[in-house]
């Protein structure tokens, strides 16, 4: 199970290098050293529901174009399924991407929005709501880390052995995509107005346009193929998950000794 990457959209534009040197580099020592042992591993590997970029059709099913990427983040990305795609067909290596949907719970990575938020609500600072052109909402499909934990461990349970020895590939091996999100997009005023209601303050709202930063407006996971194939079905809606995140949060920074960000 391969999840190590320079994740989040906006970095992408301080510090671009960082991305090639863990996304497409760092993957492809991993698949190099993975080629060679014997037996060869199948692997399950980080995909990113970004690689949809610009497509306007929704929900985004993996038969969707993935080659407008809005972010160098989101390029990685898709260039790491094209690599997974070249060392299947000539190592014979077995290869799942999972392409994760906004996923949020403890634990979560502080550069994302529902953390943040949550920090800023409760000292009092001022939160950006983005909205899109026309004032057009901006909606994300958050995935709760308990229904992407299963999804990941389906992805294990039903992966094939890889068909290579010694580098070379004996025979056709598995090669899959995965959408893992939980089909209902929430507009982020929407997730505001959750984290305000399980914090018990107000949030100071601070409505702008959304930037050319690599943020797209909206996701929106089609999960068909998961549900189909690996029993994938998330159960966990935003609020409930939310609450779930706010008693960690809580919890954690609770002795104050500790720094949000």
């Amino acid at each position: 199970m391969h999840l190590a990457a320079q994740a989040g959209v906006r970095y992408a534009m301080e510090n671009p290098s960082s991305y090639v040197h863990s996304n497409i580099a760092g993957f492809v020592s991993l698949l190099e050293v993975c080629k060679s042992v014997n037996p060869q591993p199948s692997i399950v590997w980080a995909s990113s529901s970004s690689v949809y970029g610009l497509n306007s059709k929704v929900p985004f099913s993996e038969k969707d174009r993935t080659d407008q990427p809005a972010s160098l983040y989101a390029a990685t990305k898709k260039a790491g399924e094209e690599i997974a795609h070249t060392y299947n067909h000539i190592y014979g290596l077995s290869l799942t991407g999972l392409r994760f949907f906004t996923v949020y719970g403890p634990w979560g990575r502080p550069d994302m929005a529902y953390f943040f938020f949550t920090r800023d609500i409760l000292k009092g600072k001022a939160i950006p709501i983005f909205e899109g052109a026309n004032h057009g909402t901006v909606a994300r499909d958050f995935t709760f880390i308990d229904d992407i934990v299963r999804g990941c461990l389906a992805s294990l349970d039903t992966s094939e052995k890889s068909t290579g020895s010694g580098g070379k590939k004996k025979g056709p091996a598995q090669l899959r995509v995965y959408n893992l999100g939980n089909t209902s997009p929430v507009p982020v005023g929407d997730l505001v107005s959750i984290l305000e209601r399980l914090l018990k303050v107000k949030a100071n709202r601070k409505i702008m346009t959304l930037p050319r930063n690599g943020d797209v407006q909206f996701t929106h996971a089609n999960i068909s193929l998961a549900h189909k194939e690996l029993g994938y079905m998330p159960t966990t809606d935003l609020q409930t998950g939310l609450k779930k995140f706010v008693s960690w949060y809580l919890r954690f920074y609770a002795s104050g000794k500790k720094s949000g960000s």
